[in-house]
C-alpha cells in the first residue's frame, strides 16, 4: 500500500477512517496492518455489524455460548459487537495516545431504533459508554430532531459522541451548535472541556444520487452541468461554516481552557455513480481538522491513485453560485435532506431487525 493515506494527515491535516469492522479483522491482524499504514480511527452501523455478524461463521461459537447461558437475543448481539469495538479499540489505543487524543477513535452506534427518542437515546448512549468505558471510545448518535438534545447532554456529561446521519447545511449547524453549547454547559458545571472528542458524520454521495436524479428529469443544459455538484459544495459550504464557528470570540473562549474542535467527517463515501471518479468524494473534500471514513474499495482506491491536496475550500465563489442555481431550478434540499434522514434511519432500523431476526431463527435451530 503507498503512504498517500499517511500524507493526508501529515501534509494536509484529514484523518482517514476506515468504515468497516468485523472480527477476522481483528483476529488476522488486518486492521492493525491498516493502522500502520495509515488509517487514524474507525466507524462502525448496524448495516456493517448486520454484514459481518451474518457473513461469516466467526460468531457461531461465541453465540452458542452466550444462548447456552440465557442471554436473550439482543444481549447476545451487544455482547458479540461489544467484543469487536474492544478489540478495535485496543488497536487503536497506541495512536490515541501518541496522538493526546486526537485520533484513534472508534465509533459504536445506538439502538438505531431510538433515533426519534431523545431520553431513549440519552440513556442508550450512557450505558453503552459506561459499558465499554474506553476513553477512545466515540458514540455514533444520529442528528435527528430528538437527536441534537442528546448530543448536547452527552457533551456536557463529558463523553465521546460521533454525530451521525447529517445531510444538510442546517442540521449541520444544529449539531455544531448543540456541541460548542454542551461544552459551554460543561464548564459551567465546573467541569473541564478538555479531552471531550466529538465528529459530525456529514453523508456525502447520497446527495448527489438524490439531487442527480432530480437534475435529469429536468433535462435542461443547466441542470446537466449541475450533476455530481451538490454533494461536494454543501460539503463545503458545510466546512466554511465550521471554520466561521471556530474563529468566533466565543470559541476561543472555550479552545483557551482546552476544547478541541468538532471536526467534520466525510461519510458515505464511497461513489454510487459509475461514471464519477472512483476516489472523487475523497480527492475533493481534503482540508484540516476533518476526517473522512472510507469503506474497504474506496480506501483501497486512494491509497492506490488517490490525490493529497487540500480542496475542502477550493473555488468557493463557484460553490456558491452553483448551489444557489439548484435553488434557482426548485430543487429543495431542505426537502432532499429531510428525505434521506428518514431513508436512512429506516435503512439502519431494517439492518438491526434483520439481523435480530436472523439470530433468533439460529438460536432455534440450536
Amino acid at each position: 500500500m503507498s503512504n498517500r493515506l499517511e500524507q493526508l494527515f501529515s501534509a494536509e491535516g484529514q484523518s482517514p477512517w476506515l468504515d468497516n469492522l468485523q472480527r477476522s479483522y481483528l483476529t488476522s491482524g488486518k486492521l492493525a496492518g491498516l493502522v500502520s499504514a495509515g488509517v487514524r480511527g474507525l466507524t462502525t452501523n448496524p448495516a456493517i455489524f448486520q454484514k459481518a455478524l451474518q457473513g461469516s461463521a466467526d460468531y457461531d461459537s461465541q453465540f452458542v455460548s452466550l444462548m447456552s447461558a440465557g442471554a436473550s437475543i439482543e444481549d447476545a448481539y451487544w455482547t458479540m459487537v461489544l467484543q469487536d469495538i474492544d478489540g478495535a479499540l485496543d488497536v487503536f489505543a497506541p495512536l490515541y495516545n501518541s496522538s493526546h487524543g486526537g485520533d484513534g477513535f472508534v465509533s459504536v452506534e445506538v439502538d438505531p431504533r431510538l433515533a426519534h427518542d431523545s431520553f431513549g437515546t440519552i440513556e442508550a448512549a450512557r450505558t453503552i459508554h459506561q459499558r465499554v468505558a474506553r476513553p477512545n471510545v466515540m458514540i455514533k448518535i444520529p442528528a435527528t430532531t430528538e437527536g441534537v438534545p442528546a448530543i448536547r447532554t452527552m457533551i456536557r456529561e463529558g463523553r465521546n459522541v460521533n454525530v451521525t446521519l447529517i445531510f444538510s447545511l442546517q442540521r449541520y449547524q444544529e449539531v455544531l451548535e448543540a456541541y460548542v453549547a454542551g461544552l459551554e454547559d460543561r464548564a459551567a458545571d465546573g467541569n473541564s472541556v478538555a479531552g471531550v472528542a466529538s465528529v459530525a458524520s456529514f453523508f456525502v454521495s447520497r446527495v448527489d444520487s438524490e439531487v442527480d436524479n432530480q437534475l435529469g428529469e429536468m433535462g435542461s443544459t443547466v441542470a446537466r452541468e449541475l450533476r455530481g455538484t451538490a454533494a461536494i459544495n454543501q460539503a463545503r459550504l458545510a466546512y466554511e461554516h465550521f471554520l466561521s464557528v471556530t474563529s468566533s470570540q466565543r470559541w476561543k473562549a472555550l479552545s483557551q481552557s482546552g476544547a478541541s474542535v468538532q471536526r467534520l467527517l466525510w461519510a458515505s463515501t464511497s461513489t454510487k455513480n459509475p461514471i464519477y471518479p472512483d476516489t472523487m468524494y475523497v480527492d475533493q473534500l481534503i482540508g484540516p481538522d476533518t476526517v473522512n471514513t472510507l469503506p474497504d474499495a474506496t480506501l483501497d482506491a486512494f491509497a492506490d491513485h488517490g490525490v493529497v491536496s487540500r480542496t475542502v475550500d477550493k473555488d468557493m465563489d463557484q460553490v456558491h453560485t452553483q448551489w444557489s442555481a439548484l435553488s434557482s431550478l426548485g430543487i429543495d434540499m431542505e426537502k432532499v435532506s429531510l428525505q434521506l434522514e428518514t431513508d436512512a434511519v429506516a435503512g439502519f432500523v431494517k439492518s438491526f431487525d434483520d439481523l435480530l431476526g436472523t439470530l433468533k431463527d439460529k438460536a432455534a435451530t440450536l
